[in-house]
């Protein structure tokens, strides 16, 4: 197999998978099901046989992932319209703690034991299983907890602290490039941001590793 033969199979492979990827949508990867991550190498190994199988043709290969894909789309289809599909197709959430007790029937069904239940768990913040009043494991394998009222932290509500409205950062340079759109979106222009700069003795936009806006905050420069 020559170079311009694996080059031309991998530029179609890779627009075929960027394809199914952009169809099949963000949940994919975001909220990643076991079936998912299965697909996912099927379609892998798919485009992988294209390459390296001499016997196979690129374009039985392109016709199977274009299947695979499409009997994926369909499978979601199905689960957004079916609300009672989605049980079935893609699995329901299981309570594994229930008012600070673990269900270890759960546990069992769910494949779990107590050290991963840990683990799961610590990823969220919570150290100790008598923190939690209920955990959910999630379909794609992440638990949801929701520790007892002793545990929780105090809302400034609940303090009676006095709150400021939240806003977004906006960034303006990262890593030496500056980014105009959020400048225009945020009201600002080149000149007045190269005015900042000046402030903190940078000349040059390419000085600054990263410049972003908060709104009541101002302007906070980092530069290499």
């Amino acid at each position: 197999m020559d170079f311009t033969q694996i080059t031309i199979e991998l530029v179609l492979g890779f627009v075929a998978l960027f394809v199914i990827t952009r169809l099949l949508g963000k949940t994919q990867i975001t909220q990643i099901t076991t079936f998912d991550f299965i697909s996912a190498l099927v379609i892998g190994d798919l485009v992988g046989n294209a390459i390296y199988v001499h016997e196979v043709g690129l374009f039985h290969i392109l016709y199977a992932v274009l299947v695979w894909g499409l009997l994926i789309y369909v499978l979601e289809m199905i689960t957004q319209k079916w609300g009672k599909s989605r049980g079935f197709l893609e699995g329901k959430p299981t309570i594994i703690v229930h008012k600070g007790k673990i269900l270890r029937d759960s546990l069992k069904k769910s494949k779990l034991d107590i050290n991963q239940l840990q683990h799961l768990i610590r990823s969220k913040g919570v150290f100790s299983i008598r923190e939690l009043e209920y955990a959910i494991l999630e379909t794609d394998g992440t638990v949801s907890v929701l520790k007892k009222a002793l545990y929780e932290m105090p809302t400034k509500k609940e303090l009676q602290v006095n709150f400021e409205e939240v806003c977004l950062p906006i960034t303006f340079i990262s890593d030496g490039k500056l980014i105009e759109d959020n400048l225009t979106e945020a009201g600002f222009n080149l000149t007045w941001l190269e005015q900042q700069l000046k402030k903190e003795n940078i000349y040059r936009v390419e000085e600054v590793l990263y410049a972003e806006w908060l709104e009541g905050s101002g302007l906070h420069i980092q530069s290499f």
